[in-house]
């Protein structure tokens, strides 16, 4: 296995004290937790499902599989058979240990990524490439490539061109194609597609997986709630190695994900709510003299002063504020801040005060 880095976030330490002993508190725009309430409807769910002794399915219930296939057709135009979806104990987990699971030996991530795409690499001693361009494969085989729109960290959409090509490079060359989509309800400017749109991959779902998350979508991270779907092949595989570790979603939350996947009201709310943040919080950040680079979907504004990363979140910092340094996210963020629309409504005004 290939080292692991030092967790990012320790570093960010110093700055989160310095911010916490502002007067009025911290405003902490760095991780990007959900602080918004669990929809009731799911809360419901979860606990009328509670009296659950027995052992839960790892392909979860097949009302499970259907919500989520019902709500890809519903709300991205995506057909999938219920069967080829399989639950996730939060999509971070999956993300970490696909390489694993496929036995990959060379990985292609993003350039500006979710740190834990090079972390699942370096878990299945794999070599893993950051690079926004395939041509950066060389001659050499590579075995899964991941794309993610939108971006995390730059609020980047991928057009359904860009992944058409994606695709096809990949199967011209035997190599899986793992889109990671946890924020494709969240579009404001430009509208994701996935990566099993018709559009995209013409009907057929062969070498690709779409990963999905309910962290954002609903409020559901603290329940670790996700699934993939796609290839058959390959979700048949993935089921089967799950089967063997023991990688099972507990009832109660596939309960609480059914409900959610089945509900639309709650999201189109919640997305209100950021809406709303993104509208007060971006002309604040841009009067102060950041300018918002990409940043058309998610829950992310990838900003600039033109200063280093760390001039930045020490700047912030210094009137309260937390964000997250750019090059978290590779190399190429040295010159950026990641900032997130996750906090309170309250939080997100007294930001824009102390940038006033």
């Amino acid at each position: 296995m290939n080292t692991l880095p030092d967790f990012p976030w320790d570093r960010l330490e110093p700055y989160k004290e310095r911010a916490l002993a502002h007067p009025d508190g911290i405003v902490d725009l760095s991780v990007g937790t959900p602080v918004d309430p669990v929809p009731q409807v799911v809360q419901d769910a979860l606990t009328q499902a509670a009296n659950s002794p027995g052992y839960p399915l790892t392909h979860g219930t097949a009302a499970l599989r259907e919500a989520a296939a019902g709500w890809l057709g519903r709300r991205h135009g995506v057909t999938v058979d219920q069967r080829d979806v399989l639950p996730l104990i939060g999509s971070k987990e999956f993300v970490a240990w696909l390489p694993t699971y496929l036995g990959a030996k060379r990985v292609i991530f993003p350039e500006l990524a979710y740190p834990t795409y090079d972390v699942g690499a370096r878990l299945a001693g794999a070599v893993g490439t950051a690079s926004d361009s395939t041509l950066a494969a060389g001659p050499e085989r590579v075995d899964l490539i991941w794309v993610n729109s939108p971006g995390n960290p730059t609020g980047r959409v991928l057009p359904a061109d860009h992944l058409r090509k994606v695709v096809a490079w990949a199967r011209e060359r035997g190599t899986i194609v793992a889109s990671d989509e946890c924020y494709i309800e969240l579009g404001w400017e430009e509208r994701p597609i996935s990566i099993l749109h018709p559009d995209v991959c013409g009907g057929s779902h062969e070498g690709l997986l779409a990963v999905h998350s309910l962290s954002k979508r609903s409020n559901l991270a603290g329940y670790r709630a996700g699934f993939v779907t796609g290839d058959p092949a390959l979700v048949k595989r993935l089921l089967e190695i799950r089967k063997h570790a023991g990688m099972l979603m507990p009832q109660p939350v596939q309960a609480a994900m059914t409900v959610a996947l089945g509900d639309d009201e709650h999201a189109d709310r919640q997305r209100e709510r950021y809406a709303a943040r993104r509208a007060a919080l971006r002309p604040a950040l841009e009067k102060a003299g950041w300018a918002i680079d990409h940043s058309t979907a998610g829950l992310y504004f990838w900003a600039s002063n033109g200063q280093g990363t760390w001039d930045q979140v020490s700047k912030l910092s210094e009137i309260g504020i937390l964000v997250a340094p750019g090059e978290f996210y590779g190399s190429a963020g040295g010159q950026h801040i990641r900032i997130a629309v996750t906090a309170t409504d309250e939080r997100i005004d007294a930001a824009v005060r102390r940038l006033q």
